[in-house]
């Protein structure tokens, strides 16, 4: 049982930390402005951590290494303190590996709750700074949808097919992980 609360307790840390790094990556890759209260949360949580590393990790473009470092860094800490605590047992070599596949997995998480509020949003028509946030990131991962899949009876479909293909994404990486272990 408390091997069981500390693992969620170390989901939950490391899932905020690094998906807010995964948000700060991609707020800048599509640049979103950070003067809403969105943009000021992410930098409150996460400048400690990529300020430093962006001293030795340049941006590639118009990715900011420092930040997916940092994502993937909360991500590791969680996996190896993890197996620290199960005994380090087995090879632990695979511990970089299995935190690359949690943050993949985190990354379709993060997108999948992204397109949900995103269609919540729609509905409700809210005039909120967190609205344009939200549109702004996920207007660009449904534009291709969106060109392949027409409205049908003045109803979008592209965040529902994109949630399916999400959902495969996630299948793929989950049979990936599991034959990369064996």
């Amino acid at each position: 049982m408390g091997y069981q609360i500390l693992s969620f307790l170390l989901d939950v840390a490391a899932g905020l930390f690094s998906g807010v790094c995964l948000l700060r990556l991609y707020m800048q890759y599509q640049r979103v402005p950070f003067g809403n209260p969105v943009g000021r949360f992410v930098f409150a949580l996460t400048d400690w951590i990529v300020l430093p590393l962006r001293r030795v990790l340049p941006a590639l473009r118009r990715v900011d290494t420092a930040s997916l470092v940092a994502a993937y860094l909360f991500q590791l800490a969680q996996v190896a303190i993890l197996w620290l605590l199960a005994g380090g047992a087995g090879d632990g070599f695979m511990v970089p590996v299995l935190a690359l596949f949690e943050l993949l997995r985190l990354a379709v998480s993060a997108l999948t709750a992204l397109v949900i509020i995103y269609a919540v949003l729609s509905w409700v028509n809210a005039d909120s700074p967190m609205a344009d946030v939200v549109d702004r990131l996920a207007a660009p991962l449904l534009r291709p949808w969106r060109r392949l899949i027409p409205l049908v009876g003045g109803i979008d479909l592209s965040p529902l097919a994109f949630l399916v293909a999400l959902q495969v994404v996630a299948i793929v990486l989950s049979s990936l992980q599991a034959s990369v272990l064996r």
